[in-house]
């Protein structure tokens, strides 16, 4: 998709088919529903670290296409100010992170004017950050209030983290959009006896498929412990 002839591209696993959505269905339902065209205005996803946010803004501007563009705010904070402008004209702005990058005064007008641009045209924003928008005064004290009530009128959606049982099945099914057969028995090792965040799973379960591949094996327990011994 095109993204402003800017270095940003979208993970190739950050799809809607593979985000799980056990107790976040309504987040997914109106992100899918904005991404296929409708105008809802945004919304503000927040959530721990690991939790899914980043997975779920690409995923919508994924779907998209180029009536959308993803912005992390580490990209935004090293481009400048400058990258905001004419964003209004995409149906979809998704910036990740928008707490790191208000913590720094230099971005709090551009980002006010561009939210009030957007607004104007009908177009959606879409933003990620730890907290909902009314604690960004304790890491952004300095902040308008203004921005801050603006911000508070998106809907806004707090990322459920997943049970052992759901990151077992959103395990499943990553692997087997990966043409892999992902034991239960597997499954459950993966998820109990190693570092539960999904980002570190699914980075495991990526090095799985390549050893897998390579030895012409079975994700079975086994091949698993002979695979983190190495």
């Amino acid at each position: 998709m095109s993204q402003l002839a800017l270095p940003i591209r979208l993970s190739d696993h950050a799809v809607f088919e593979n985000f799980y959505p056990a107790g976040n269905e309504q987040l997914v339902n109106y992100l899918e529903s904005m991404a296929s065209g409708d105008s809802h205005g945004g919304c503000w996803v927040a959530g721990i670290s690991a939790t899914g946010k980043t997975h779920l803004l690409q995923a919508t501007c994924e779907r998209a296409g180029d009536d959308a563009v993803y912005l992390p705010a580490t990209l935004l904070s090293d481009a400048g100010v400058g990258l905001l402008e004419g964003l209004e004209n995409r149906h979809i702005v998704a910036i990740d992170d928008i707490d790191d990058l208000l913590a720094e005064p230099r971005w709090e007008k551009p980002f006010f004017a561009l939210y009030n641009r957007l607004q104007e045209a009908g177009a959606n924003l879409v933003v990620s950050a730890r907290t909902i928008p009314r604690a960004l005064s304790v890491d952004c004290p300095d902040l308008l209030p203004d921005l801050v009530s603006r911000l508070s009128q998106l809907p806004t959606f707090s990322i459920q983290p997943l049970s052992d049982e759901d990151r077992k099945k959103a395990l499943q099914i990553r692997a087997s959009n990966r043409g892999l057969e992902l034991p239960d028995e597997t499954a459950h090792y993966l998820v109990t006896r190693l570092r539960r965040d999904m980002g570190s799973l699914y980075d495991l379960l990526d090095t799985l498929d390549q050893e897998a591949l390579r030895a012409q094996r079975r994700l079975t327990v086994p091949f698993v412990k002979d695979v983190l011994s190495n």
